[in-house]
């Protein structure tokens, strides 16, 4: 097989297991492997195993007998049912199901996906990479599908829009969860074209901190949130998945104390007080606290360092040192933030939730409380901090000359002028600069550049390795020196695949989240800013597309039916940027100068109105603006109201089908005849009559009725007549 054949089959693979067993005794890990295969095959999968290299082996599977995939796909359908994600229930005949509804790519890989990881008691071999028993299974990843790879890249190369039918060409190969990313994204970058465009007038026109861009600004951030809100629910119901959050994943690692029968139910439930949860749970608390002391704490010393060494230090090399506090901040950031990470998860895991749904959210505010602090605080002290107080607190940072004391002459480069200084007002433009542009290119090239040079540097110190032990006679054999000759490329591909890291789409999410609320909360000090993002964006998705597809693992699919909640964060960042817009636009209203560093310049009670008039307002605007947008029809919604209106006409038809068979009353009746009086006549002589049968026994159906009845009115008629003729 040559390489560019390898690179267009996947060998029927439905999923790839990398069993590494470097740590592990022989005999133990024979044995875990031996139960790993018979796991395999308890829930009808097909296994072939090959060496991996580096002790490891893979093992290939795939479903031996379609029928008995889609039999799980027709109990995953009827699962969704149950809890409400679908209208009605599949049809009852599995073939006749599947022709209604095609299985799609994303949706057969995922049930696969489950059959291997579920818990056995749901149906599955129970196989949890890297926990328990199963910490010798390093991954299990799904092949890419190269063709549709560049095929992808290739159109979103010539792409600036993506259209509806892109996106569930997403989902259809990896998933909503990323689609509803990818969906965001878009949508996202749609809408920065109003803000880029009026940013940049404005950036001509109004110039910096104008009052007319913040209030159009905060109108737009409102109008976005809200719609993406609406759109959320309409991409759900158009990919089938609106509510399947409600159908939750138990996690294993859940500690119940104790198991109740459900008295409705007969089920066996586990039980975690909710009291204890809670009692833990306000441990978030001091976690917040202590989080915001120790991160604040180092962004307020470089912070503090950076302003002594540009604003007050006057000696040798103060080009080259006003980056130290960067280099500080660049090696320390990391690594506090990467211990308190680490913190916020094993605290999360204390929590003890029940759901992995539950233990995501919880775990992701934890993040985007860390997120916040080092993402904002440092133009939040600039803003609120050096500007408004900077006469103040500069002579007090002579604390920091120890940083430069080495680079000194003298003492006096080492002192803030007791009179003169003045702060520099354009700081804060500079600093939201950076963050707005120069930080995000670093980010893009952090995402797609470094992985790559550090794939390819290891991939070359392997090889280093190789050739050193063969000169010495001591090389270990390659992994595909059994390998059968028109295996070796393939095989040799899903090894480089086995290498790479596992895509986490919350991370791209947060960082789309994250610049959202640089626009929110600091763009009137610069209105380029969505004009900066805008261009990003467009570069992000392609990058993004690029990373799933030569970086990363092929995701699995998992279903969401929101961005879970980023979207509340959204919300927050929404209206935590009416008060810092308000705010800021009152502090720099001096033709942009902003306060001259003298606290008495500020007049607390009209900062006070000012940020209180504005979140008053924007809690009215958001108000009308949710208002507005749920009256307006969708798609999506549309086809749901169609849906549940052929499901509750189809159920019915048929639950009142048998009343077709019961005669009509116009059916009823017939003509009067002697032969029906008699009958008439004899039936009531044979049973007992009240009062009530004789009554209404008297006209059989409706023309008896009428025969009576005109009887009755041409005798009036008749009787009338005389009367009529002496009035005429």
């Amino acid at each position: 097989m040559t390489k560019s054949h390898a690179l267009q089959t996947n060998m029927d693979v439905d999923y790839v297991v990398n069993y590494r067993f470097a740590k592990t005794v022989r005999g133990t890990a024979i044995s875990k492997f031996e139960k790993l295969v018979e796991a395999l095959a308890s829930v009808g999968l097909q296994t072939e195993v090959r060496n991996g290299g580096k002790h490891s082996v893979l093992l290939f599977a795939r479903v031996a007998s379609e029928e008995h995939l889609h039999g799980e796909v027709y109990r995953s359908r009827v699962q969704d049912w149950i809890h409400g994600v679908r209208a009605g229930a599949p049809p009852k005949e599995t073939r006749e199901a599947l022709d209604a509804e095609p299985l799609y790519e994303a949706e057969r890989l995922r049930i696969i996906y489950q059959l291997i990881t579920n818990p056995v008691t749901e149906g599955g071999a129970g196989i949890t990479p890297k926990e328990g028993e199963w910490e010798n299974v390093e991954s299990i990843f799904a092949l890419h599908d190269h063709e549709y790879n560049k095929d992808w890249m290739k159109k979103w190369s010539t792409t600036t829009f993506l259209q509806t039918e892109d996106l569930d060409d997403i989902r259809n190969r990896f998933g909503e969860k990323i689609a509803f990313y990818f969906a965001f994204t878009q949508s996202y970058f749609t809408f920065l074209c109003f803000p880029a465009a009026f940013g940049f007038v404005s950036w001509l026109l109004l110039g910096h901190f104008s009052p007319i861009y913040g209030i159009v600004n905060a109108i737009w951030c409102t109008v976005f949130t809200e719609w993406w809100r609406h759109q959320e629910t309409d991409l759900a119901v158009r990919w089938g998945v609106r509510g399947v959050s409600t159908i939750e994943t138990k996690r294993k690692d859940f500690e119940h104390e104790k198991q109740l029968t459900d008295p409705v139910t007969g089920e066996t439930v586990l039980i975690f007080p909710a009291t204890k949860r809670l009692q833990r749970q306000l441990l978030q608390i001091p976690f917040a606290l202590g989080a915001a002391v120790m991160l604040g704490a180092l962004i307020a010393t470089c912070f503090g360092i950076e302003v002594f060494i540009s604003e007050v230090y006057n000696g040798p090399f103060k080009s080259a040192l006003v980056f130290l506090p960067t280099g500080i901040a660049t090696t320390c950031m990391p690594i506090l933030t990467g211990v308190l990470t680490n913190f916020a998860t094993q605290l999360t895991a204390y929590e003890n939730y029940e759901t992995h749904g539950a233990y995501e959210t919880a775990l992701t505010r934890k993040i985007l409380v860390l997120n916040f602090i080092t993402s904002y605080l440092p133009i939040f002290l600039t803003a609120f901090v050096y500007v408004p107080f900077g006469t103040v607190i500069v002579p007090y940072l002579d604390v920091f000359s120890l940083t430069v004391r080495p680079f000194a002459e003298h003492e006096k480069q080492l002192q803030a002028p007791k009179a003169g200084f003045t702060i520099n007002p354009d700081r804060l433009r500079k600093q939201v600069f950076y963050f707005t542009v120069t930080a995000q290119i670093v980010n893009m090239g952090i995402e797609l550049v470094v992985p790559y040079l550090k794939r390819e540097g290891f991939s070359k110190y392997k090889q280093m390795q190789s050739d050193r032990a063969t000169k010495q006679g001591g090389a270990a054999p390659s992994p595909n020196v059994n390998d059968p000759p028109e295996d070796v490329e393939f095989l040799d591909r899903v090894r480089e695949e086995a290498e790479l890291g596992v895509y986490d789409v919350t991370s791209d999410l947060r960082e789309m989240v994250l610049q959202f609320g640089y626009l929110s909360l600091f763009s009137v000090v610069w209105p380029l800013t969505a004009v900066s993002f805008i261009i990003n964006n467009w570069f992000e998705l392609r990058a993004d597309a690029i990373k799933i597809c030569t970086q990363m693992q092929r995701p699995t699919p998992w279903r969401a039916d929101t961005i879970g909640p980023w979207l509340d964060a959204l919300s927050f960042l929404t209206w935590l940027g009416s008060l810092t817009t308000s705010a800021v636009v009152y502090l720099f209203s001096n033709d942009g100068l902003g306060p001259d560093g003298h606290p008495s310049s500020i007049t607390g009670w009209a900062l006070l109105l000012t940020v209180l008039v504005s979140e008053h307002a924007f809690l009215l605007l958001r108000w009308a603006v949710r208002v507005a947008i749920s009256k307006l029809e969708s798609p999506g919604l549309q086809k749901e109201r169609r849906d549940r209106y052929l499901v509750r006409k189809q159920y019915f038809e048929e639950n009142l089908s048998a009343l077709e068979r019961v005669p009509r009353m116009a059916e009823a009746g017939g003509h009067i005849t002697r032969q029906s009086l008699e009958e008439d006549a004899r039936t009531s002589s044979l049973r007992k009559t009240s009062p009530e049968t004789k009554f209404w026994g008297r006209q059989r159906g409706w023309k008896e009725t009428v025969a009576v009845g005109r009887n009755l009115i041409e005798k009036a008629d008749a009787a009338a007549s005389p009367e009529r003729k002496k009035e005429l």
